[in-house]
């Protein structure tokens, strides 16, 4: 059973800097796509970071240049930093993987940390 536990959310002054944390058990995070989407009050859940099993990057426009996905393979986990961090980036912030299960590939949702940004 995969399991995925987010850590790392909070409240910051706009400016500031946090970082979350994704560890897996169950499986290996380098072999799948892992992800980072975030959800604020009234709007739909929203992809932020990915990174592949290649090691590619994709990230939202709106956290271009301040946020940055990273995967420590020995510990199993994946992290999201998080600079210049501005009031729309509050929401509830949850870890996502596509994981081999088997012959295919299976999603994984973490149960979401809360990072709340005050102006």
């Amino acid at each position: 059973q995969v399991q995925l536990v987010e850590s790392g959310g909070g409240l910051v002054l706009a400016g500031g800097s946090l970082r979350l944390s994704c560890s897996a058990s169950g499986s290996i995070v380098s072999s799948g796509t892992m992800g980072w989407y975030r959800q604020a009050p009234g709007k739909q859940r929203e992809l932020v970071a990915r990174v592949t099993t290649g090691s590619n990057t994709n990230y939202a426009d709106s956290v271009k240049g301040r946020f940055t996905i990273s995967r420590d393979n020995a510990k199993n986990t994946v992290y999201l930093q998080m600079n210049s961090l501005k009031p729309e980036d509050t929401g509830v912030y949850y870890c996502n993987a596509w994981l081999p299960y088997g012959l295919v590939y299976k999603e994984y949702w973490g149960q979401g940390t809360q990072v709340t940004v005050s102006s």
